[in-house]
């Protein structure tokens, strides 16, 4: 008989992270984590209702304290459990600036997120993720997806921060890719290239159709479908723009 599976969703808000949990929750139990509880409470409450199972846990990821705190409550609440899939949705603080007009504090606020957060949020999962490789029963391979932008691949004026993180995390998600594909582990980076359709951008693109934006409801499931592959197919980044976005 397999053993209890969760999903880990890092970075839950209001849009992708939210339709992520909700669609990882349909098939496990799901620990969302977010600095703000502001940003999971009405989830988990919505997921418990419909169903599922879930917690929340505040958790600052760009700390070893908080993370290394956070994971030990997941290993009380679900012990044993082994980790099926892991979302890295985090995001830094975002700096727009000339690059002379910069702090030290302006260029690593995007880092200590995007990149050592990333890094610390793998290597408390990986192992969890190793035991669900090894367990033949397991429908599917464990999955680790990060959540990355644009920037990831190109990099704009005024966007050092930024982009040197999201650089950075697409690195580490190569790296561990590599790394781990052997021992059965799906690693995968996604490039989100466009304006993604949350409360928060609801005036951006305001005179262009629908198709200007991302469906936050359809990155997840892109991403459930990347949880989805055999062993015979993992693709390892993908990127996800809407119709109208010009690249």
């Amino acid at each position: 008989m397999a053993s209890k599976a969760i999903a880990i969703i890092a970075g839950v808000g209001p849009g992708t992270g939210a339709s992520v949990a909700r669609k990882f929750a349909s098939a496990y139990p799901v620990v969302l984590l977010a600095r703000n509880p502001d940003n999971y409470n009405s989830l988990v409450d919505e997921i418990k209702k419909n169903g599922g199972q879930a917690i929340g846990i505040s958790t600052d990821v760009s700390s070893p304290d908080s993370m290394k705190q956070a994971f030990s409550k997941i290993e009380q609440e679900h012990k044993g459990a082994t980790v099926a899939a892991a979302i890295f949705n985090a995001s830094g603080r975002f700096v727009r600036k000339p690059l002379l007009d910069m702090s030290v504090e302006d260029f690593t606020g995007g880092y200590d997120v995007s990149c050592k957060g990333a890094f610390m949020f793998a290597q408390h999962t990986l192992p969890l993720m190793l035991k669900h490789a090894e367990d033949s029963n397991a429908k599917y391979p464990p999955t680790l997806i990060f959540t990355g932008a644009t920037a990831s691949i190109k990099a704009n004026a005024q966007m050092s921060s930024f982009a040197s993180a999201k650089f950075a995390m697409r690195a580490l998600s190569t790296s561990i890719a590599k790394e781990f594909a052997p021992k059965g582990v799906h690693v995968a980076h996604a490039v989100i290239d466009g304006v993604i359709d949350i409360p928060r951008t609801k005036e951006w693109l305001k005179d262009m159709p629908p198709e200007a934006k991302i469906g936050a409801d359809d990155i997840a499931e892109t991403y459930w479908n990347l949880h989805l592959q055999s062993k015979r197919c993992f693709t390892n980044e993908v990127d996800i723009r809407p119709m109208l976005e010009k690249w």
